[in-house]
């Protein structure tokens, strides 16, 4: 199915007239609001398509939610709790009893529910936190990676209550971690920036580690932001607790072996690229090194060199953790 594909489905209004469900727009439209997270917003716009679908049986409505829920996978570029929240609302579809008086009653039905679950789902970071608080003792050390709504809501809870100090790592290459700082330091929460080079330097400081997911898997394995994995190895070597909040509708049907089984892998990732030309030497020359310009009088310092568009995109979002 071409990534462009906008699903349309057919439903009759007061002029007999069509209208045009474009799956992906309301996905994105349900992203932007912040406080949703992308299983939620993937099970919102099903919902929607369910309510704007004219499929007359239930077995045309699960075809038309599988077609929906592959377009999404397709354009998202890490699709992996995007379709945790797919998955579970077809699987809920799928067993939700027909006892309606009709179809269209029955569809009625399942668009309340999905709604329903989508505003209680809301309050599930809420209860994490309040649970979280036990595993949190006063004047504690923590480190953090990354950005997770659900792990700031545990440290600002645990904030009201405990005396806390947190380390987070910066999380190259998006870089969420300082977004975490702002908003940690924001709310009056001592807090330092640790580069993740300096994870291991670190590490023996902390009384535990506490991480967000972008999904749990049934190996009881977590998927998240890139150097989760690194971070838990570090964290087993010394010793030092790591725990991962997980909302329930995180939960993912995958089983990965290994960082290559996931779906974001692809071979772009890490893949070699010809050597550059003699002028542009790939590793980092000193900062102080300087080149000629026109004038061979003077000397101008050669620019810093950054990572680029290109070098990033061959990174991966997220990593496994078994």
């Amino acid at each position: 199915m071409s990534l462009h594909v906008t699903l349309s489905y057919t439903m009759a209004d007061d002029q007999n007239k069509d209208t045009r469900f474009d799956i992906w727009a309301t996905y994105q439209a349900h992203l932007a609001n912040k406080e949703l997270s992308t299983p939620l917003a993937a099970i919102l716009t099903l919902t929607e398509l369910v309510e704007r679908s004219d499929a007359g049986t239930m077995f045309e409505l699960v075809k038309a939610l599988n077609d929906g829920a592959r377009v999404l996978s397709q354009r998202s570029p890490n699709p992996i709790s995007l379709n945790a929240g797919c998955e579970l609302f077809i699987a809920f579809v799928t067993l939700f009893p027909h006892d309606s008086d009709s179809f269209s009653n029955l569809k009625t039905e399942l668009v309340k529910q999905g709604r329903e679950y989508a505003t209680e789902a809301l309050t599930y970071r809420e209860k994490i936190a309040e649970l979280a608080l036990g595993f949190i003792k006063d004047d504690s050390i923590i480190l953090t990676h990354s950005y997770s709504r659900v792990v700031m809501k545990t440290l600002l809870r645990a904030h009201q209550k405990k005396r806390i100090s947190v380390y987070v790592t910066e999380a190259r290459p998006r870089g969420l971690g300082l977004q975490t700082y702002d908003e940690l330091t924001a709310a009056g929460i001592p807090c330092t920036i640790v580069l993740d080079s300096a994870v291991s330097y670190v590490m023996e400081k902390v009384d535990f580690v506490l991480v967000g997911s972008e999904a749990v898997v049934e190996s009881g394995g977590l998927i998240n932001a890139i150097g989760s994995n690194q971070i838990a190895i570090i964290a087993k070597a010394a010793n030092i607790p790591f725990y991962a909040l997980a909302e329930s509708y995180k939960f993912h049907r995958l089983f990965p072996l290994s960082q290559y089984d996931l779906p974001t892998h692809n071979p772009n990732i890490f893949a070699f690229s010809l050597p550059p030309s003699s002028s542009t030497h790939p590793i980092s020359q000193n900062k102080n090194s300087f080149i000629k310009t026109t004038d061979e009088s003077q000397l101008t310092p050669e620019p810093p060199r950054t990572m680029t568009h290109e070098r990033i995109a061959c990174h991966p979002d997220v990593d496994y953790t078994r």
